[in-house]
C-alpha cells in the first residue's frame, strides 16, 4: 500500500466518450523534415493544440516544391491542424519566449541534431528536472547513447546503418537501393505518438510527466522485425561465419548481390518463390499471398497445377531444382491472363491477391473513398488538396481531418498574446528578427 501523499497525488482515469483523446492537451513542436511534423498532425488530429516552432526561415519542407511561397505538397501533408511560430531560436532574446512555450505545454516534441537541444538548455534531463508534468517525445537517428549517438542521420542514411536497406532486398543497378526514403521516419512519428500518448495516461495516474525516447535506428530495425530474431543456441555461430564471409567479400570488392546471396533469409524460400509474391500477368502485375497450406492449395487448383511441395507423401527428393522449374511454370501460367481476370478468379477462391496499384490511382478508388481514406482539404493560398485522413478511426469522432495550418508567419502577434506579450514586446521581437511576422490585413 502507499502513503497518504502518494495515493492523493494520484488521479483516477475518467473516460469521456464521444471526445477527442487529445482535447485539451498543449503541445510545442520542435521539429522540422517528417518524423516530429507528422507526430505532432497525429496529436492536432486526436485534438491537441499544437504550436510548430519554426525558424524565421520557415521548415524546409516548405520549400520543397513549393506551389506558393512558404507552401508544398510535402509540407501540408505533415503540418495540419498546427499554428505556427517563426522563431530565432538561437538568439539569445528568443529564450523569454521559449520559456512562456514550456510552461504553456503539456508535451514537447522534438528532434534536434544531436547536442543541440542541450547547447540551448532544452534538453530531456533540463526539462524534465524543471517541468515535472512535462512530456518530453525526443527522435534521435540513432539512440542516445553508444558510439554513433552524436551522429546526424536521414532516413535513408538510417535504412542503410539499420539493415533494413538490405532486408527489403531492392537492388538498382548492382547496388542496394532504399524502399521510400522516409519509411523510418513514418514509424518513428507513430511510435513517439503512441509513447507519449502511454505518458499521457501515465501522467493522469501518477502526476508525473517524464521522456517518450525513439530513434530512427529502433524505428527502422522494427520494420525488418521478421528478420532481427537469432536463436542464440541454432544461429550465432552460424552468423558469425556469414558476416566473417561477408567482410572477405567486401574486402575483395565482391558485388553487392554476390554479398547478398551470402546472408540467409529468415523467410522460407517455398514460400516466396510461388506462393507469397508478385507475378507479372499479360497487362501488368499482381500480388498473392498464401502463407498457409490450405491458400496453397486453393492458388494451385484456381492455376490448375500440381506441388508435389503440398503433399509429403510425395515430396521426399525434390530439390532446388524442383523448385526453380515450378516457379517458372507457374510464371508462365500468370502470363497468360490479364490482372483483372487473375484478380477475379484468385478472390472467387479464396486467395488473398491484388492487383498492383500506384499511389496516384488510389484517389479515386472506391474501396478509399467507402472509408473515407481521403478528404477534401481548402487551402488559404494554394487551393484544394485531396489528402488522406488520418489513420487512426476512433468512434465518437476521437480523430477528425485537420484544416491547413494557416499561412506562414501570419498567427505570430495571436500566439505570442496568448502566451502573455504585449504588443510593445512583440514589435520588439520583429524589430530585432527574433520572430516574423507577415501582415494579413
Amino acid at each position: 500500500m502507499g502513503s497518504k501523499d502518494e495515493k492523493e497525488n494520484k488521479q483516477s482515469v475518467v473516460f469521456m466518450p464521444d471526445t477527442q483523446p487529445f482535447e485539451n492537451i498543449k503541445v510545442v513542436e520542435f521539429g522540422q523534415f517528417v518524423a516530429v511534423p507528422f507526430c505532432g498532425q497525429l496529436l492536432a488530429e486526436g485534438g491537441a493544440e499544437v504550436i510548430k516552432v519554426e525558424s524565421p526561415g520557415g521548415d524546409p519542407n516548405r520549400h520543397m516544391g513549393e506551389i506558393t511561397p512558404f507552401e508544398s505538397r510535402i509540407f501540408i501533408s505533415r503540418n495540419r491542424g498546427k499554428h505556427s511560430l517563426p522563431l530565432k531560436l538561437s538568439d539569445v532574446k528568443a529564450k523569454p519566449v521559449i520559456e512562456s512555450l514550456l510552461r504553456w505545454a503539456d508535451v514537447v516534441l522534438m528532434n534536434f541534431r544531436p547536442g543541440l537541444a542541450a547547447k540551448m538548455g532544452i534538453d530531456s534531463a533540463t526539462l524534465k528536472e524543471r517541468f515535472p508534468r512535462l512530456i518530453i517525445g525526443e527522435i534521435t537517428p540513432f539512440g542516445k547513447e553508444g558510439p554513433d549517438a552524436n551522429l546526424s542521420a536521414m532516413d535513408i542514411v538510417v535504412q542503410a546503418r539499420s539493415g533494413l536497406m538490405a532486408a527489403m532486398g531492392r537492388i538498382v543497378d548492382g547496388r542496394p537501393a532504399p524502399g521510400d526514403p522516409v519509411i523510418s521516419d513514418y514509424m518513428a512519428a507513430m511510435s513517439l505518438a503512441f509513447g507519449i500518448s502511454s505518458a499521457l495516461l501515465r501522467r493522469e495516474r501518477t502526476g508525473k510527466g517524464g521522456v517518450v525516447d525513439v530513434s530512427l535506428m529502433q524505428s527502422a530495425m522494427t520494420l525488418a522485425n521478421n528478420q532481427l530474431i537469432r536463436s542464440e543456441d541454432l544461429d550465432r555461430d552460424k552468423h558469425r561465419g556469414i558476416i566473417e564471409k561477408i567482410n572477405r567479400q567486401r574486402i575483395e570488392g565482391a558485388a553487392f548481390e554476390e554479398q547478398v546471396a551470402s546472408v540467409p533469409s529468415m523467410r522460407v524460400m517455398p514460400l516466396l518463390a510461388v506462393y507469397f509474391r508478385t507475378y507479372d500477368t499479360a497487362d501488368g502485375s499482381i500480388a498473392i499471398a498464401c502463407a498457409s497450406r490450405g491458400l496453397q492449395v486453393k492458388f494451385s487448383n484456381a492455376l490448375g497445377f500440381v506441388d508435389q511441395m503440398l503433399y509429403p507423401e510425395k515430396s521426399d527428393g525434390l530439390d532446388k531444382e524442383y523448385l526453380q522449374t515450378l516457379r517458372q511454370s507457374v510464371e508462365g501460367i500468370v502470363r497468360s491472363k490479364k490482372s483483372a481476370d487473375w484478380q477475379r478468379i484468385l478472390q472467387e477462391a479464396g486467395v488473398p491477391v491484388s492487383i498492383v496499384k500506384f499511389p496516384i490511382e488510389l484517389f479515386e478508388d472506391p474501396q478509399t473513398e467507402a472509408n473515407d481514406m481521403f478528404y477534401l482539404l481548402d487551402h488559404p493560398t494554394a487551393g484544394q488538396f485531396r489528402t488522406l485522413s488520418p489513420p487512426v478511426k476512433l468512434d465518437g469522432e476521437g480523430f477528425q481531418a485537420q484544416n491547413a495550418t494557416a499561412p506562414f508567419a501570419t498567427e505570430t502577434r495571436s500566439l505570442l498574446l496568448e502566451l502573455g506579450f504585449d504588443g510593445d514586446q512583440i514589435d520588439d521581437l520583429i524589430d530585432q528578427n527574433v520572430i516574423r511576422e507577415v501582415d494579413v490585413g
